[in-house]
């Protein structure tokens, strides 16, 4: 079992972040391997930036992707330059607000879930910087890449102390919208 997931944005919108939070909760408690690489510009808030996270049951000879399973779109420009590197039948995220302009023919291909996410998360949490962590929690409920009791767990080791409660709070509503989208109602 390889998975290879790809998360993508820019600066400041925590792709970096929730990358190592999935290999952590893959690694330190689902006792599988994982390996996480990272890519951003030279701004810290702006720019173009990209995490990857392999997760495996054996060791992982190779530590990026290649055609990723499940991948994250947090901006157009990580849209556009990344889109085609997905397997056929790869789950993706997008955040619908962020990537207007969507290639819709190769899309048919796969399993899309466009949401307003950082919308979503502000009416949540009041904060809109909880959007990575409640993508973390869609992304386990659509796919199962790791279960909800590790990623809890690696959220609570990687997020800000006093800031534990409102970050679970993302994460649960994005387990709630992965259950409604797995049933069809998003």
């Amino acid at each position: 079992m390889r998975k290879e997931i790809l998360f993508s944005g820019f600066g400041g919108q925590g792709v970096i972040l929730a990358s190592v939070i999935l290999g952590r909760a893959a690694a330190v408690y689902e006792n599988l391997y994982a390996v996480q690489t990272q890519a951003y510009g030279p701004e810290s808030r702006g720019g173009a930036s990209k995490a990857e996270v392999v997760i495996s049951d054996e060791p992982i000879d190779y530590p990026k992707t290649l055609h990723p399973d499940c991948a994250v779109f947090f901006s157009q420009e990580a849209y556009s330059k990344y889109l085609h590197t997905v397997k056929e039948g790869a789950t993706i995220i997008v955040e619908s607000d962020l990537v207007p302009h969507r290639d819709e023919e190769f899309e048919k291909k796969l399993k899309v879930y466009a949401l307003p996410l950082t919308e979503i998360a502000e009416e949540t949490t009041g904060l809109s910087l909880t959007m990575n962590i409640l993508t973390l929690g869609l992304l386990v409920a659509l796919t199962d890449v790791v279960s909800r009791k590790a990623i809890e767990k690696a959220v609570l080791d990687a997020v800000p102390k006093g800031t534990e409660e409102i970050n679970l709070r993302a994460l649960r509503k994005g387990f709630e919208l992965g259950e409604k989208a797995k049933k069809g109602e998003l």
